[in-house]
């Protein structure tokens, strides 16, 4: 069994910096790509930015230039530097492992991680 855990939200002030971070866990094999992705209330879920297998990165254009993502393949694991904060990134931040592959099976699954609450306000 797979598992994803974040950490790292909060509450932080306009212009303040948060990290998240997140750890896959388990009989894990290969991973494609990780990716954070929020939900603020009462909207949808929204991609924020990915890792791939091969080393790209891409961000959506309402976190472009404030936040990067980084990934330690070595350890299953991915963060998300967010600097420049804004209330309207207020949401909770999910993990997402992408066409996970274990050593018991070769079917590619994804995995959401739990979920952490970032409350940017004065």
């Amino acid at each position: 069994q797979v598992q994803l855990v974040e950490s790292g939200g909060g509450l932080v002030q306009p212009g303040g910096s948060l990290r998240l971070s997140c750890a896959a866990s388990g009989s894990i094999f290969s991973i494609s790509a990780m990716g954070w992705y929020r939900q603020a209330p009462g909207k949808q879920r929204e991609w924020v930015a990915r890792f791939t297998s091969s080393g790209s990165t891409n961000y959506a254009d309402s976190v472009k230039g404030r936040f990067t993502i980084s990934r330690d393949n070595a350890r299953n694991a991915v963060s998300l530097q967010m600097n420049s904060l804004r209330p309207e990134d207020t949401a909770v931040y999910y993990c997402r492992a992408e066409r996970v592959r274990t050593v018991t099976s070769s079917v590619p699954y994804d995995y959401w991680g739990q979920g952490t609450q970032v409350t940017v306000s004065s």
